[in-house]
């Protein structure tokens, strides 16, 4: 390995932990587990080489075809407070290259990480995939009913309405962890199922990516 690249992944490591002290643990991203993932996953690997250098930036990484890596803050906030257990079958709607894929294989019994771009997906296959990470391709908004019930669901990015579809794949006292747009805002939200019941609890604000074919469906009007 040259100088530069030393010096290059040195600076990764630099800015991961710059990352894990200066963006998660002052926004209550305080589960051991989960920081411990996001300091050992490289995120720089997860993004177009060009942005590699943003990758740890607060803020969203343009992927291309009009998708983007979600804030660390807003991803690791969500993986926090859903809690992820080592037994958890978790189904992930926005896979992406494969980055928050990455993390809860650390953290969980297995993941079926859902996107409908087939060019994301490619690179996200394409990376090291680990065992427990299962990659399919589908409309993010129909789920993945074949691998239900799930423990949990991680929606990672921001939409406007959560489909009945992705509740029924709900395991009975599963969760969902997801952002909801509200007058614009995105709430970073928690939705558990007992039973027949459903309710969802926003905790914090945070700028999320929007993830595509979730459009409230329109009010009728006379």
């Amino acid at each position: 390995m040259c100088d530069e690249a030393r010096v290059t992944e040195q600076n990764f490591e630099s800015m991961r932990e710059a990352m894990v002290s200066n963006q998660l643990r002052t926004n209550a991203v305080n589960d051991v587990r989960v920081v411990d993932a996001m300091r050992a996953v490289p995120r720089e690997t997860f993004v177009p080489a060009s942005r590699a250098e943003v990758a740890y930036v607060d803020t969203l990484v343009p992927l291309g075809g009009g998708r983007s890596l979600n804030t660390p803050m807003a991803t690791g906030r969500l993986l926090t407070e859903s809690a992820p257990r080592a037994e958890d079958r978790v189904l992930l709607v926005g896979a992406a290259t494969g980055y928050t894929a990455a993390l809860l294989s650390r953290l969980v019994a297995h993941v079926v990480a859902l996107d409908d771009n087939a060019a994301l997906l490619a690179t996200a296959r394409g990376g090291k995939v680990p065992a427990n990470v299962e990659f399919v391709e589908g409309p993010l908004a129909a789920g993945w009913a074949q691998g239900a019930p799930y423990d949990l669901i991680l929606v990672d990015g921001a939409i406007e309405s959560l489909p009945q579809a992705l509740v029924d794949q709900l395991a009975d006292g599963g969760r969902i962890a997801v952002a909801i747009i509200e007058g614009g805002i995105s709430r970073l939200s928690i939705g558990r199922k007992v039973g027949d019941a459903f309710g969802v609890v926003a905790f914090a604000d945070a700028e999320s990516t929007p993830l595509p074919g979730f459009a409230k469906p329109e009010a009728f009007t006379f």
